[in-house]
């Protein structure tokens, strides 16, 4: 990835384009017109394409990571996100409409098993770290599922505790045993044993949690609580937030990623057509930068490892 070209991919949902940020300039250098309803820009295994994910446009447009550009758009239907298994082998297509997840050719994007679920809002996903199974969050029905990547079937489900559970955003912690979840409604995380799948513990960080991202040293978890327009800076070492950082005014923080070198947290404002720049040292704001509407999984490019899980940048 050493060729490939610094950049800030913004999918802009209700504008049908994706706007190209230069993190050095902070500033918008274009904005490209994809498919309806673009949800995420999702890195892909190989690490040779960058796929952004037209939700209700039903199709994945290309991006070539080397050049910036935009490619041939590829039907696909229904796909609010994508994974892809530890190994390469196949695409995962979260149907979230349609109550399916799809596993696909990582290149082509053939179907060659579909997996009906029976819960609502299926979307985001992790993997452990031998890859025999990924948690999936399902958003409107409050439950987790756990499935095995080889037999491409449901082997565990569980119902959130709480009243209205609303799971968004799921990581694995870097001990490789806690899982973390984001609940939109409950406005905190869960804390979950992936391998027993047990009860989870919560702690709580703001309105509307959302998007997790750990930190380049592994000692955090950045929770965005897109109702409050914060940030909690969450330890795994003590499990609770360390600190709370406010994005000054208006803000909406929702889905993004860290800069290659960690010291910046690229986020978009899901209701303020906009995008964060901020640095992770002390949560001060770099830059507020104006993009099309309901701006959402954005894509910081490059990024270190040697594949990609898949979402907005899940390298291992």
């Amino acid at each position: 990835m050493r060729h490939d070209r610094q950049l800030v991919y913004v999918p802009n949902f209700a504008s049908n384009t994706v706007s190209i940020i230069d993190p050095h300039t902070y500033q918008v250098t274009r904005t490209v017109p994809v498919g309806r309803g673009p949800q995420h820009v999702v890195p892909s295994w190989d690490l040779r394409t960058l796929w952004v994910n037209n939700n209700t446009g039903d199709s994945l447009t290309p991006i070539n990571p080397r050049t910036g550009t935009f490619g041939r758009p590829v039907p696909v239907d229904d796909p609010y996100n994508l994974y892809f298994t530890p190994d390469g082998r196949y695409a995962i297509v979260m149907a979230e409409a349609h109550h399916n997840i799809v596993f696909r050719d990582p290149h082509t994007m053939a179907v060659t098993h579909v997996l009906p679920v029976d819960c609502g809002g299926v979307n985001h996903a992790d993997f452990s770290p031998d890859g025999r199974y990924f948690i999936v969050t399902c958003e409107f029905s409050g439950d987790l599922l756990k499935i095995d990547t080889s037999g491409q079937r449901i082997i565990a489900r569980m119902h959130l505790p709480g009243e209205h559970p609303m799971p968004q955003d799921i990581k694995i912690a870097p001990d490789g045993r806690t899982w973390y979840v984001a609940d939109m409604q409950a406005s905190g995380v869960w804390l979950l044993d992936g391998d027993s799948f047990t009860t989870p513990a919560f702690l709580p960080t703001g309105d509307g949690a959302h998007g997790l991202y750990p930190s380049r040293d592994s000692r955090y978890l950045y929770v965005t609580n897109r109702g409050a327009g914060t940030i909690s800076v969450v330890s795994f070492a003590t499990r609770t937030a360390e600190h709370t950082w406010r994005i000054p005014g208006h803000a909406s923080p929702d889905m993004g990623g860290l800069s290659p070198d960690g010291t910046i947290l690229w986020l978009s404002g899901r209701y303020h057509h906009e995008v964060y720049a901020i640095r992770t040292t002390d949560g001060h704001l770099l830059a507020r930068i104006r993009v099309g509407a309901e701006p959402h999984g954005l894509c910081v490019w490059p990024q270190p490892g040697r594949y990609s899980l898949g979402h907005t940048g899940i390298l291992r």
